[in-house]
């Protein structure tokens, strides 16, 4: 009866760690609440909402309260031998509030505009940082996987080198094998294990990469079913990617935004040699002992016009073209680096799909492979060395496998990326080819 009991604790416990392991999503909200990358875009966001409310506060009346107090002492000298001097002591109160409405200033107004538009670009900016998080969570959670792959491949293939090591010293021993064969395979057993530890440095390095997004140590993760099949990108065809990533890429919106904040730089600059009219309105109220309390009521419009100013005018607007054909070239070469990148992935996508499948193929052969080496060295037509070879091509060819799949994957997130398409849904998909 303990034998079944311990078997069933012994499962019990393997279900209860699989539960444990986190997908895809669950790593992704993690990183949400925890990457402080996408918390400074969060913030930065947030700071330039508030542009558009300071470029208006510009227009708006500003109102002051203003005022003084002072004491006077001191002696009064009359210069008169009949009126002797006299004791000089008085306070003086006073105060006012004014209001300043502008009614005509264009330099305002355009920094208003200026404003509105430099909210929009941090919006596409912050934009731009969730796209980034999705693809720097999930690059760090399938290097994980690649990292575990890797090692997983290099423990098996270790351990096929220990038994085809055992098998080499026994035959060695009854005489039926040379040293040779058990030389090679001790070369071999070396080799593999100097690769584990390879292996092992690797995906503590990829683990600490997905704890510095994650905020937290990275426990168990979901990873690729056996034998999944990736889509490939929709729509099939590269133009419509192309397109989308010159004009809808985060990147490219907030380059176009920022033609449009020069070529209103300009005007403002300009509106250095028109005039300003402003309303001006005050109420105020002086007490002086001696002399009476005084109020006053004011109601008016000031104005200004501009004569010279040292040519610094000319040569602002001078400086506000030349940053906007900066701007513009700018735009120009964000938009060839998305459509670029949007070629980039959507080649690696489909070239990622055709490899998997060369590498599907290679996998079985290379199966039959080692399976007809392992029969041939039994009767004695194969060599040590052949099974050897055979067993490193099978296991080489499954982390290649497994690297491909995961690079496809990111080449297609990288694809809606560029094209400024991608969002959290797009990770369901992918999320629904894990498996605890």
């Amino acid at each position: 009866m303990q034998k079944p009991l311990l078997a069933m604790l012994i499962g019990s416990a393997m279900l209860t760690m699989n539960a444990q392991a986190a997908d895809l999503l669950q790593v992704y909200q993690q990183a949400l609440a925890n990457d402080a990358t996408y918390a400074s875009a969060r913030a930065a966001l947030a700071a330039g909402q508030e542009r558009s409310t300071q470029g208006r506060s510009q227009l708006l009346p500003v109102i002051g309260l203003g005022g003084s107090s002072s004491k006077t002492t001191g002696d009064f000298d009359t210069k008169n031998p009949l009126n002797p001097d006299r004791a000089l002591d008085s306070s003086n109160n006073k105060y006012a509030i004014q209001l300043t409405q502008p009614l005509f200033r264009w330099d305002r107004w355009e920094s208003y505009q200026q404003s509105k538009l430099s909210e929009a670009v941090s919006e596409a900016q912050f934009a731009q940082a969730q796209q980034d998080l999705i693809v720097r969570v999930s690059q760090a959670y399938f290097d994980v996987l690649t990292s575990q792959d890797a090692l997983t491949s290099i423990q098996a293939q270790k351990t096929a080198t220990t038994e085809q090591l055992a098998s080499a010293k026994r035959n060695f021993e009854v005489g039926t094998q040379t040293i040779t064969d058990t030389h090679e395979a001790q070369a071999a057993y070396d080799l593999v294990v100097a690769q584990e530890f390879a292996a092992q440095s690797d995906l503590e390095v990829k683990r600490a990469a997905l704890q510095q997004i994650i905020g937290k140590p990275a426990g168990s993760l979901a990873s690729l079913r056996t034998g999944v099949k990736i889509s490939a990108p929709e729509p099939a065809t590269m133009e419509p990617w192309v397109s989308s990533a010159e004009q809808q890429n985060y990147g490219v919106v907030g380059a176009q935004l920022n033609v449009e904040i020069a070529k209103r730089e300009i005007n403002r600059q300009r509106a250095g040699h028109l005039p300003t009219l402003d309303l001006t309105a005050s109420k105020g109220r002086d007490s002086t002992t001696g002399f009476g309390i005084n109020k006053a009521n004011q109601v008016g419009v000031t104005w200004s016009v501009p004569i010279f100013s040292g040519f610094a005018i000319t040569s602002k607007v001078r400086e506000s073209i030349a940053l906007e054909d900066k701007a513009r070239n700018d735009l120009e070469a964000t938009r060839r680096a998305a459509a670029q990148g949007a070629r980039q992935a959507y080649l690696g996508v489909n070239s990622g799909l055709a490899q998997v499948r060369a590498l599907e193929a290679a996998e079985v052969s290379s199966k039959s492979a080692l399976e007809s080496n392992k029969l041939g060295y039994q009767v004695g037509v194969r060599i040590n060395i052949d099974v050897l070879n055979a067993q490193r091509q099978l296991y080489s060819t499954q982390r290649d496998l497994s690297r491909a799949r995961y690079e496809t994957l990111m080449n297609g997130l990288r694809l809606k990326s560029a094209a400024g398409s991608l969002k959290e849904a797009d990770l369901a998909p992918i999320n629904a080819l894990l498996q605890n």
